[in-house]
């Protein structure tokens, strides 16, 4: 599933909680950097995925790693605090285009470290657990050393930080302590607000369909990978009502059978499209297959498509609430089977 798969599959597959303190000694203040309105000069203190993290003074040149990581940041307004981005699954989202239009572009995956420390971030913000590994920009530890502070997506946290289920308030969650850090926490308040409202009006949209069960089909087809119990796919099934078809395993995703597809018998299945596992390859395996074309769902072309990028824990959580919502209503025969 090449590398771009296998980085994007398995390293955002964990979740974790996120316990934070924060310590505001200053109140509104002006003075470099934070000459511009809105923003507070305070001090912050907080522990992520583990990590104590410390900051005296909002960021200046952070660096972000992974797509919704680069899009809160966008959303936030704070391109001007960017000195580099990397790693993207999808095209940005249209209304932060012009925005990250003026961030530099260090690479189209991670980084090798001496690219980033070219880019002299005195932040790096990560979605996923590798962008801190080997196959990323080193150590959070290693770049502490260095003066240069870190945060992880709590929904990137390593398996001992885990929450015991992902929800949309870790991803709110997130967002304040971004916006804590740079010192624009009222931006935080406006863009959830925005959100839950955005959220609850898809959720009231499906009406009498919230008693669907849902199949959440990642990847793969000789053992499924599906929405379980507790990641991204489930945080999305539940911020709408409807009910997730094997929401009883464990984790983020799980893998599973198609013995059992059958045997749940699932009313909607959600085709993720990505580059790599596209949702048109799927639909035709199931249109194709000996047993699996005739469950109800497939038969009836009960499929509801959803981008990759719209299955992760940042802002586009809120474009997958409203695109399953959506589909679900669009689907043939309406609601019901």
């Amino acid at each position: 599933m090449r590398v771009r798969a296998v980085r994007s599959t398995l390293s955002r597959r964990v979740a974790a909680p996120l316990s934070v303190l924060l310590v505001m000694l200053g109140g509104c203040a002006t003075g470099d950097p934070t000459t511009t309105p809105g923003v507070s000069a305070a001090e912050v203190a907080l522990t992520n995925c583990g990590t104590p993290i410390a900051v005296a003074a909002p960021p200046r040149r952070a660096v972000t790693l992974n797509q919704p990581a680069t899009e809160i940041m966008l959303a936030l307004g704070l391109a001007d605090r960017m000195a580099g981005t990397a790693y993207l699954d999808d095209a940005i989202l249209p209304e932060y285009a012009a925005a990250y239009a003026s961030v530099p572009v260090l690479s189209g995956t991670y980084p090798a470290k001496e690219k980033l420390l070219e880019a002299e971030p005195d932040f790096v913000y990560a979605s996923f657990q590798s962008a801190f590994g080997d196959e990323g920009v080193g150590d959070r530890a290693a770049l502490a050393g260095l003066g240069i502070g870190t945060y992880l997506s709590p929904a990137g946290c390593p398996t001992q930080h885990r929450p015991g289920k992902l929800t949309i308030e870790d991803v709110f969650a997130e967002i304040r302590d971004v916006a804590a850090v740079f010192g624009v926490p009222e931006r935080a308040e406006q863009l959830i607000a925005d959100h839950r409202a955005r959220i609850a009006a898809a959720a009231a949209g499906l009406g009498g369909a919230r008693d669907l069960s849902v199949l959440w089909w990642d990847a793969g087809t000789d053992a499924p990978s599906v929405g379980a119990c507790c990641g991204g796919p489930n945080m999305i099934m539940s911020a709408v009502g409807v009910d997730n078809a094997f929401g009883d395993l464990s984790g983020g995703w799980a893998d599973t059978g198609w013995e059992s597809v059958v045997e749940r018998d699932p009313d909607v299945i959600v085709l993720v499209d990505a580059t790599w596992d596209p949702a048109a390859a799927k639909r035709a395996f199931l249109a194709r297959h000996a047993t699996l074309r005739h469950l109800p769902a497939v038969a009836g072309q009960r499929f509801v498509a959803i981008p990759f990028s719209s299955t992760t824990a940042g802002v586009r959580a809120v474009l997958g609430a409203e695109a399953l919502a959506a589909g679900v209503t669009r689907l043939p025969g309406g609601a019901g089977r």
